[in-house]
């Protein structure tokens, strides 16, 4: 079986994510990335977004999590994107990068953010 990569990148949503009180009212902007495993091979034969994942849809589904019920960790936020990823059909596995770039840290940083990877069940 042929296993390809999808990538949605970049992804910029506004969140109320985090576990001070601040970061829930004001919310600030989470980026997501997400890689899907899947086979593209019968979507290049048919030309036709039927066989393959629909990443506009994707994004959609990704934004309303963001935007959605708020979590205190990016860990959760991470494993419910990967949830809605996997619940695609034709995803083997998908690996799913929360960014919290104005993450509460005083230090001067350029980002942070949680990586993980699920297979499908």
């Amino acid at each position: 079986m042929d296993t390809d990569l999808i990538t949605l990148t970049g992804l910029r949503v506004h969140g109320r994510h985090g576990v001070f009180d601040h970061e829930r009212e004001a919310g600030q902007d989470f980026i997501i990335d997400v890689a899907l495993r899947t086979s593209t091979t019968e979507a290049a034969r048919s030309d036709d977004l039927a066989h393959t994942v629909d990443y506009g849809a994707l994004a959609d589904a990704l934004a309303d999590i963001v935007a959605g019920e708020p979590v205190n960790l990016i860990e959760t936020l991470a494993e419910r994107l990967a949830d809605a990823c996997l619940a695609l059909d034709r995803v083997h596995s998908a690996v799913v990068t929360v960014h919290k770039p104005q993450a509460p840290i005083a230090q001067h940083f350029a980002d942070v953010a949680v990586t993980i990877e699920r297979p499908a069940k």
